[in-house]
Order: structure tokens, then C-alpha cells, then sequence
């Protein structure tokens, strides 16, 4: 991923989706806002207990750094579920200028330009979709619950029925979350892991066993094989190389502030023609 900089918001993207025209996207980072305190200061969460007004100025801020506007924002409302909305425009605003009429929603897909899809992370794993053929783009939230029920799949599938979308033609990434060093999960955890992807069960790159007991668990492995099984084409697929956990200078990380933090935010659209 390549950092960004405007009016000093720092953001991340990445230069295989810079490359398609009439789309943009972004993630962010924790510089470049307004909040204070565990929320320093690029806080995009108003369920956290940060002030409203500080969250409100961070999505101008971010918004206007990415280049589109923040009433334009649609935002999931995630429970760690497999669940995808089709965004429409009506939808604008709906979580940010409005409240959200809709719940447990980890995905969002959307063909309608000038609508700004949202999902929140701090070491869950954000997948990014565009389809350039048929102009649409979906943004969805994997924790491992997602991970283990292929949301990207998932998500694909959703895009095809709607759009028509071939996951041959689809440009994906795997967006900036916790890295196999540092997420170490339970064997409960670990055995629906080993369940799910049978055939990589000796596969250190996805999942190992420690004297400990627990496993250290990859969850950009785990969805790399989700979405090249999915159809998406490997040379179409880029990885984040950015650990939310090995960054908590410059990223939010659940498991490096013991949860005293605040959320980041990816953001994905349709330009308007």
C-alpha cells in the first residue's frame, strides 16, 4: 500500500485500484484528526464514547482528503456476520448524517456512483472489490467468524446476482489488519480454521500449533485462498504488508491498546461520470 498525504490527513491505498479510472477509494490511518486521548486522533467510531463533533470533523476531514463527501457515506453495521447489503441512493448518508435503518451488516455492495461505501476495523481484515467491467464495488468486514464463513465469497456472490459481476474480471485487496505473528487464537478458534480449510491443515503460512497450546492463526492467508477459490485472479489480488498491531503509532489496534482505542475506516466508490 502506498501512504497519502492531504492537508495533513494521512491515508493509505493502493496503486493497482489507483490505476482504474472511475473509481476511488481509501483507508485511513489514525493522523490527521481532530479527537484526543485513545481516540488520537483520526477516530471514525461514534459508538466508542469519543465526541461526537471531533468524529463529525474527522469525516469531513477524511473525506475530503480522499476526494468525495462525507454525506455520501453509507456505513456497515457489524457484528461479525456474512451478511451483504445492496446499497442503493437512498441509502446515502445513513450512518454518518442519518442513522441506520438496517442491522447486522458486515458487507456493502453498491453499482450507484457517488455513493461512498464504509466499513470499520482495528485488526478485523477489510476486503476491497471493484468491478470495472460492470462499474461496481463492494467493501466488506472478515474478523476470523468471517474469515471461517467466507465473506468474500460471500460478497462475490452478492455482486454477481446483482451485477453480473465475473470474479475473473474483479481487482480485490485484502486491506491493513493483524498479521500471523501477532494473532493468537484458542483452539476452538483454531479447529473451525482447520475445519474450514481442511486441505491446508499443515500449512504454517495459514495456521501452527505453539508449545503453548494456541495456534497463530493468518488471516490474510486464510482470505487469499476464500477469494482465489472465489475466482479472483491472483495477479488481481493485492495485500496490505501493514499489521494494525505491528503500527499502533499509525493504526488502530484492538489487540495492541487491550481495546482503549478508537476505528478506522475504509472507504470505496463509483466516481461520477
Amino acid at each position: 500500500m502506498e501512504l497519502q498525504e492531504k492537508n495533513g490527513v494521512l491515508f493509505l491505498s493502493y496503486p493497482a485500484f489507483s490505476e482504474l479510472p472511475g473509481f476511488y477509494h481509501g483507508f485511513s490511518t489514525r493522523k490527521g484528526g481532530v479527537s484526543k486521548g485513545i481516540y488520537a486522533s483520526m477516530n471514525l467510531s461514534f459508538t466508542r464514547g469519543d465526541k461526537e463533533e471531533d468524529v463529525r470533523e474527522n469525516y469531513r476531514r477524511i473525506a475530503e482528503a480522499i476526494g468525495f463527501s462525507a454525506d455520501s457515506i453509507v456505513c456497515a453495521d457489524q457484528t461479525h456476520t456474512t451478511r451483504v447489503r445492496v446499497v442503493t441512493e437512498e441509502d446515502r448518508g445513513k450512518g454518518v448524517t442519518r442513522p441506520k435503518d438496517y442491522q447486522e451488516v458486515d458487507g456493502l455492495v453498491t453499482n450507484v456512483p457517488g455513493v461512498t461505501l464504509a466499513t470499520f476495523y482495528a485488526d478485523c481484515v477489510p476486503l476491497f472489490f471493484i468491478d470495472p467491467v460492470n462499474r461496481a464495488v463492494g467493501l466488506s468486514h472478515s474478523g476470523w467468524r468471517g474469515t471461517v464463513g467466507r465473506m468474500g465469497a460471500r460478497t462475490l456472490e452478492v455482486m454477481e446476482k446483482q451485477y453480473g459481476t465475473n470474479p475473473e474480471s474483479v481487482y480485490a485487496a485484502i486491506g491493513p489488519s493483524i498479521c500471523q505473528k501477532c494473532y493468537e487464537v484458542s483452539g476452538d478458534v483454531a479447529e473451525q480454521f482447520l475445519a474450514e480449510f481442511a486441505p491446508y491443515r499443515e500449512d504454517k503460512t495459514l495456521i501452527y500449533k505453539k508449545e503453548n497450546g494456541k495456534y497463530q492463526l493468518n488471516l490474510w492467508r486464510a482470505n487469499e485462498l476464500v477469494l482465489t477459490e472465489a475466482g479472483i485472479r491472483p495477479r488481481n489480488l493485492s495485500f496490505p504488508d501493514l499489521c494494525t498491531c505491528c503500527n499502533p503509532e499509525l493504526l488502530f489496534s484492538h489487540r495492541a491498546s487491550k481495546g482503549k482505542r478508537g476505528n478506522l475506516c475504509a472507504f470505496l466508490g463509483i466516481k461520477n461520470q
